[in-house]
């Protein structure tokens, strides 16, 4: 099996006994690119030369030594670009320092050598909304691979990367990761340092990890999680080994089942292999018990003033003043603003920033955005009643297969309607991933990964951990 292939439990056993060198990893994930992505697109930019040097001394008594790591192109590597996926910082901008993560993925070994393409400012759900090219889904090349983080999911899924981390703000990490059929992982709000990442919103957003297996993403939360006095959101946490009780089952295990993400509007082929899923963690000895989350029905609507109301403070920041591309020649300073956000922001960047400059501007503020953190409350109210029940929540990523590219380009609502099953987690702070269930052919006869959504309570990464890899063990 070529390198490339492997999970990062195989490669580091093959790396501490001596049958391989980081170099030879760095060489399988050369030929993978080279092979693989001109079609594909997950990739912005690289430096595999870069990475060879770095694995000459690579330290193999680390965690991660010797193990390459692909970056989603919204957080800060030091001299790497940092594009967002957007005109406005393309070719303007390499980053200084690291992020708090990155910090940490040096210290425990990793060598970071890619940036991966996604939605721009992570705004978006199939990465069709990035200005510098569209990444294709590795198993059908006329499909899109979800988003916005959805050049890190075709490069794990593509095996043209070992693992990558994403950014989730309200599905980004899980709902590519179901699209593409490999593990995602969102970690509970303030498990993982955000210093260094782009914001989008501040108070949903979170970094993660996409990987080939479970094991590998327990491992990568490992080297990341953790409090950071950069980032005042970062919590302070015992040391945890999320490696430690993956192979542990199901057994006595409370799983709920929320009638609202069961509904109507899931495609049948989908329904019917998230609950072929379900019933294996019952065989299992998991006790599943039917729950409600009644303001689930709000989800959608509560996000979308509060993600773009932040987005629209966050993105205040570029101007064409301080950094990135600005216009040649402006009539005044107002002609600076007005046009280099005008050229440098894509048309789904520039709807929400309006919605959001809209919600928070006077007169609508209380009628929009401050009901809207009213029933956030209520939304993390209903997950906290139901973690009183149940260890982990089970549900549908997504409500279809990774759709067809351009199908729902000028239909954005439809877009925004892919995520009804994983806004909540965002509004509510808590942890979820996602894990391959099966998959679903195609009318073109391609097959399609389905994923299974294990939502767990704040700080529950252990028990979402150990279900997502009962199911992996179960197929």
């Amino acid at each position: 099996m070529e390198l490339s292939n492997q999970s990062i439990t195989s490669l580091r056993k093959q790396l501490t006994s001596g049958d391989i060198c980081s170099a030879d990893i760095i060489g399988s994930l050369a030929d993978a690119i080279e092979k693989k992505d001109g079609e594909i697109g997950a990739y912005l930019s690289h430096d595999l030369d870069a990475a060879r040097e770095a694995a000459k001394t690579a330290d193999l008594s680390l965690p991660l030594g010797g193990i390459p790591i692909a970056i989603k192109d919204n957080i800060n590597v030091k001299g790497q670009p940092c594009s967002c996926a957007s005109r406005f910082l393309e070719g303007s901008y390499t980053s200084p320092y690291d992020a708090t993560v990155i910090s940490k993925l040096r210290a425990a070994g990793a060598i970071l050598y890619g940036r991966t393409n996604m939605d721009e400012f992570a705004m978006g759900s199939t990465t069709e909304n990035s200005a510098l090219g569209n990444t294709r889904n590795p198993h059908d090349l006329t499909r899109a691979p979800g988003g916005s983080s959805g050049g890190s999911a075709a490069a794990v899924a593509s095996h043209s990367a070992i693992a990558a981390l994403g950014s989730d703000t309200g599905g980004s990490i899980r709902q590519p990761a179901s699209y593409c059929g490999v593990v995602g992982l969102k970690p509970s709000y303030g498990r993982v340092s955000r210093y260094g990442l782009v914001a989008f919103a501040s108070s949903l957003d979170q970094i993660g990890p996409i990987t080939q297996n479970v094991e590998d993403s327990a491992l990568l939360l490992n080297a990341i999680s953790g409090r950071d006095a950069m980032d005042a959101t970062s919590l302070k946490q015992p040391d945890t080994d999320f490696t430690q009780g993956l192979n542990d089952g199901v057994a006595g295990m409370k799983l709920g089942l929320p009638k609202e993400y069961f509904g109507d509007g899931i495609d049948p082929a989908v329904r019917h292999q998230v609950d072929k899923s379900i019933k294996k963690l019952e065989a299992a000895g998991a006790k599943l018990v039917e729950i409600s989350l009644p303001h689930t029905e709000y989800a959608v609507a509560t996000y979308y003033i509060i993600a773009p109301a932040e987005a629209s403070s966050n993105l205040s920041r570029f101007d064409g003043v301080r950094y990135g591309n600005r216009v040649e020649n402006p009539n005044d300073i107002i002609d600076l603003y007005r046009r280099s956000r005008e050229q440098g922001f894509g048309p789904e960047v520039k709807r929400r920033i309006i919605l959001g400059t809209y919600v928070l501007s006077s007169g609508y503020y209380d009628a929009y955005y401050n009901k809207a953190q009213k029933v956030r409350g209520l939304i993390k109210r209903d997950f906290e009643n139901a973690y009183q029940k149940v260890d982990a929540i089970l549900s549908p990523v997504t409500p279809n297969v990774a759709p067809v590219i351009g199908a729902d380009k000028d239909n954005p609502l439809q877009q925004y309607l892919a995520d009804i099953f994983t806004i909540s987690a965002n509004l509510a702070g808590i942890c979820g991933i996602s894990v391959p269930c099966g998959k679903v052919a195609s009318d073109s006869g391609s097959q399609l990964p389905v994923g299974l959504q294990i939502l767990g309570p704040h700080m529950g990464e252990q028990a979402i951990l150990k279900v997502a890899r009962a199911v992996e063990s179960s197929d």
